[in-house]
C-alpha cells in the first residue's frame, strides 16, 4: 500500500503521530481516540516507506487478545509480512528458548500454580490467605524490590501487607530458594532471565539487539519498573521507540506498574510528544462528567508540578441524553432498578449486547444479575469468574452439593464466618497492634481479604433467598435453583448484558452503560488510603464512564446487605461532583427512586405526618392484585417453583385490599413468616406504592 493512502481517514493529530520522526515518540492517546488505528498505521507507514523491516519489529501488548488484533490489522492493512506481536512475557520466553537451545540447555519448567508451590514450602499465619501473600510477592518482583527493602517499600507505597512484613521477606526469599533448588521458573523469572542473558553476555545481547530494532509499546501507562527494565535492554543505545498510553487511564500501580515512567516522559528533551485529544467514542455529555471525575483525582500531574498537557478530551459525537444519577433505599431495589433500565432500554431498540453493567468488586454482581436473571434477561459476567466463581465461594459449593449436606447448617456456618470481619496482622509500626491506652487500633483489611469476605456474603444472601422459595431445602436443590437465578444462559451468549468490574471494562466499549454501587467503600475502595491510591480510585472510576458511547446511569444505595447483616451507606465522595456536573448539562441530577418515594409518601398518609409531595392517581384492589400477580409470576418462574410458593393468593389479595405503606403493617394484614417478609416486603410495598 502506498505510504500516503496509510493516512486516510486520519485527523491532523494522528497523522502527525504515524508521520512523526524516526526517534522516541510518545503518544498520549485519550479515551476513544484512534489509540489502536494509529500504531498500526504508524508500522504500516513506516514499513511502507522502507524505513522498517517488518520482521525487525517488535511490538509490545500487555494481553494475548491485544497482540492478536494488532496482527489483524496489519493485514487488513495489506502488510504482506507477519510483524511480530506480542506480550513481554511472550517474547521474553520466545527469548530464553532459543539461548537454551544454542547452549543445548534443558529448559527449566514452567509453574503452572504458583499458589500450590508456595503451600508446599510455608505455612501462612493464622487468617492469613496465600492468595493475598503470593499477590504481595508479584508486586515487589514487578517494582524490583529486594527482599531486605520490602518492609520499607511497602510501607511507603501505603500498601497493606497481607502478613507482618518480616514475613514476606523471609518468604521472598525461601521461593526463590526453592525455585532454583527445583529447576522451576515463574513468569516474572521469565523476564529477569532474559535481562540477566542480555547483561551477562555483550556479544549475545549485541545479537538480540540485532534482531530486534523498532519498538512499540501500547498501554505504556500500565508497564512496571521489570518490563521497563526488560525493554531499556532490548533497546540498549538506540531511540527507536513508539510509545502509546494515557495517564489518565493509569490503574494497575497496585499491581506493581509505574505511571511516573511515562508521566516523566512528557514534555522531556528528545521526545517527540503528541496529543490525541479528539473522542470519536462518547457524546459531549458523557465526556463532560468523566471530566468531573478526572478533576477531582489527586496528583493527576507529571513529576515537579507540571500539568498532563491538555487533558480535557474533544468529543466528536452529536449531543446524547443527559446521564442520570439515582439514590435507592437498598441494594436490592438497585438491582431492581438496574434491571428495569436494562429493560426499558432494549425496549427503546438497544440490544442487551449493547449493554454494561459496570462495578468496583465482583461480589456486587451476584445481586444484579439475580434480578437480571428475573425479569429473563441473559446477562455474562466478562470481568474473571464473578463471586460464584472464586475459590472461597466454589468450595463451599462443593461441599453444599455432597448428599447428606444440611444446607440450613452449612448457612449457619458461612453465617458464622461471615460475622468475623476480616483482620490483618498488626503492621511493625504498631508492634502488638493496641494503641497506647491498650485499645485495639483498627486497621484495614487487606484487598484479598474484603473480597473474599464479600463473595462469601453473596453466596449467603443467596442461600437466604432460596429458603425463604423452598418449602423442602436441600443442597442439590439450592445448586439447581442457582442456575435459574445465576445461570445467564437464558439466551444465547451473543446477546446478554455484560457484567464488568471497573478494571475489566478497561478496553471495551457499550452504547449504554450502567454504573452501580457509587458508594464511599467502593468509590473509593475502602482499603485506597494514600494520595496516590486515591488519585487511581478516580481514573478507575473515569474509566469506567468513558465505556459509555451515547447513555451513561449511575447509581447508589442507602442500604447494602453483606450476608445477613444490613449496613447504611453514604454515596461516595464524588457524587456531589457529579450531580452538580448532570445539573449543568441539563440532566436530573438525582433520579429518585421513586417507587420508593411513593411508598414512603403514603407512609406519611398513614402515620397523619402530612400529604404526599406527589400523590399518586389511585387505583383499585384489583389493579393492585393483578400487578402483584405478575411480580409472583416472574418470581416463580425464576426460582422454577409454583407461584403459590412465593406468596399465597390469599396474601395477595389482603395486601390489595389493605394497600400497607410500611413493613409492620404489611406484617399485620398478611400470614408472611418473617423470612418471606425480609426477602419480598420490600417489593411488594414498592408495587403497591407505585399503582
Amino acid at each position: 500500500m502506498a505510504p500516503d493512502k496509510l493516512l486516510d481517514g486520519l485527523n491532523q493529530a494522528q497523522i502527525r503521530a504515524v508521520t512523526a520522526p524516526t526517534g522516541r515518540v510518545l503518544v498520549i492517546a485519550g479515551a476513544g481516540s484512534g489509540k489502536t488505528r494509529v500504531l498500526t498505521r504508524r508500522i504500516a507507514w513506516r514499513i511502507a516507506r522502507g524505513e522498517t523491516d517488518p520482521n525487525r519489529v517488535l511490538a509490545l501488548t500487555f494481553t494475548r487478545k491485544a497482540a492478536i488484533e494488532l496482527r489483524d490489522r496489519q493485514r487488513q492493512l495489506g502488510l504482506r509480512d507477519r510483524v511480530p506481536a506480542g506480550t513481554f512475557h511472550s517474547f521474553a520466553l520466545s527469548q530464553l528458548r532459543q539461548r537454551w537451545d544454542e547452549r543445548r540447555t534443558v529448559p527449566p519448567t514452567l509453574i503452572n500454580s504458583k499458589i500450590r508451590f508456595v503451600a508446599r514450602i510455608c505455612r501462612p499465619p493464622a487468617g492469613v490467605e496465600l492468595t493475598d501473600v503470593v499477590a504481595e510477592i508479584e508486586w515487589a518482583r514487578a517494582r524490583l524490590i529486594e527482599p531486605d527493602d520490602y518492609g520499607a517499600e511497602a510501607h511507603a507505597a501505603g500498601r497493606v501487607p497481607p502478613a507482618a512484613p518480616e514475613f514476606i521477606a523471609e518468604l521472598m526469599v525461601d521461593y526463590q530458594k526453592e525455585k532454583r533448588r527445583k529447576r522451576v521458573v515463574d513468569f516474572d523469572d521469565l523476564l529477569e532471565l532474559a535481562i540477566r542473558d542480555l547483561r551477562a553476555d555483550p556479544d549475545y545481547g549485541a545479537a538480540v539487539r540485532w534482531r530486534h530494532r523498532h519498538f512499540y509499546v501500547d498501554e505504556f501507562q500500565d508497564v512496571n519498573p521489570l518490563q521497563h527494565a526488560l525493554l531499556s535492554e532490548w533497546l540498549g543505545d538506540r531511540d527507536d521507540l513508539f510509545i502509546v498510553g494515557d495517564p489518565r487511564q493509569s490503574i494497575y500501580a497496585w499491581n506493581g506498574a509505574d505511571p511516573d515512567l511515562m508521566n516523566s516522559m512528557i514534555g522531556a528533551d528528545g521526545i517527540t510528544t503528541v496529543n490525541l485529544r479528539d473522542n470519536y467514542r462518547s457524546t459531549p455529555q458523557v465526556l463532560g462528567l468523566a471530566d468531573t471525575v478526572l478533576e477531582a483525582a489527586p496528583g493527576f500531574t507529571a513529576p515537579g508540578g507540571t500539568p498532563v498537557e491538555d487533558s480535557t478530551l474533544i468529543g466528536h459525537r452529536h449531543d446524547g441524553p443527559a446521564p442520570t444519577l439515582t439514590r435507592y433505599d437498598s441494594d436490592r431495589a438497585e438491582a431492581v432498578g438496574i434491571a428495569e433500565a436494562v429493560r426499558l432500554a432494549n425496549a427503546g431498540g438497544y440490544r442487551y449486547s449493547q449493554q454494561a453493567v459496570l462495578v468496583r468488586t465482583n461480589a456486587q454482581l451476584a445481586i444484579i444479575e439475580q434480578e437480571l436473571s428475573a425479569l429473563r434477561i441473559p446477562s455474562r459476567v466478562r470481568s474473571g469468574p464473578g463471586p460464584l466463581g472464586s475459590p472461597e465461594v466454589k468450595a463451599v459449593l462443593g461441599a453444599i452439593g455432597r448428599q447428606g449436606i444440611d444446607l440450613v447448617q452449612q448457612l449457619e456456618e458461612l453465617d458464622q464466618q461471615l460475622a468475623e470481619e476480616p483482620r490483618i496482622a498488626p503492621d511493625s509500626d504498631s508492634g502488638s497492634g493496641s494503641g497506647s491506652d491498650g485499645e485495639p487500633v483498627a486497621t484495614v483489611p487487606a484487598a484479598g481479604q474484603l473480597e473474599r469476605h464479600a463473595n462469601l456474603a453473596a453466596l449467603s444472601r443467596l442461600i437466604h433467598d432460596y429458603l425463604t422459595t423452598e418449602p423442602v431445602p436441600t443442597g442439590p436443590g439450592f445448586l439447581a435453583w442457582l442456575t435459574t437465578v445465576n445461570g445467564s444462559d437464558v439466551e444465547g451468549d451473543d446477546e446478554a448484558v455484560d457484567l464488568v468490574t471497573f478494571h475489566g471494562a478497561k478496553g471495551l466499549e457499550w452504547p449504554v452503560v450502567h454504573v452501580a454501587g457509587l458508594e464511599d467503600g467502593f468509590v473509593p475502595i475502602v482499603y485506597a488510603t494514600t494520595r496516590a491510591q486515591l488519585g487511581e480510585e478516580m481514573r478507575l472510576l473515569y474509566v469506567a464512564l468513558t465505556r459509555a458511547e451515547q447513555s451513561l446511569n449511575l447509581s447508589w444505595s442507602a442500604k447494602r446487605t453483606f450476608g445477613t447483616k444490613s449496613v447504611g451507606r453514604d454515596p461516595a465522595p464524588i457524587v456531589a461532583r457529579l450531580a452538580a456536573a448532570i445539573t449543568k448539562v441539563g440532566g436530573s441530577s438525582i433520579t429518585p427512586d421513586w417507587r420508593s418515594h411513593i411508598a414512603r409518601s403514603r407512609e406519611a398518609i398513614d402515620s397523619g405526618r402530612g400529604p404526599a409531595d406527589e400523590p399518586a392517581t389511585p387505583v383499585g384492589a384489583d389493579e393492585i392484585y393483578a400487578a402483584l400477580r405478575r411480580w409472583r409470576e416472574r418470581k416463580a418462574r425464576a426460582a422454577q417453583v409454583p407461584a403459590h410458593v412465593i406468596v399465597s393468593d390469599r396474601a395477595l389479595r389482603a395486601v390489595a385490599d389493605h394497600r400497607p405503606a410500611t413493613m409492620s403493617r404489611l406484617a399485620t394484614v398478611t400470614d408472611l413468616r418473617p423470612a418471606k417478609l425480609t426477602r419480598f416486603g420490600p417489593e411488594i410495598l414498592d408495587i403497591v406504592g407505585s399503582a
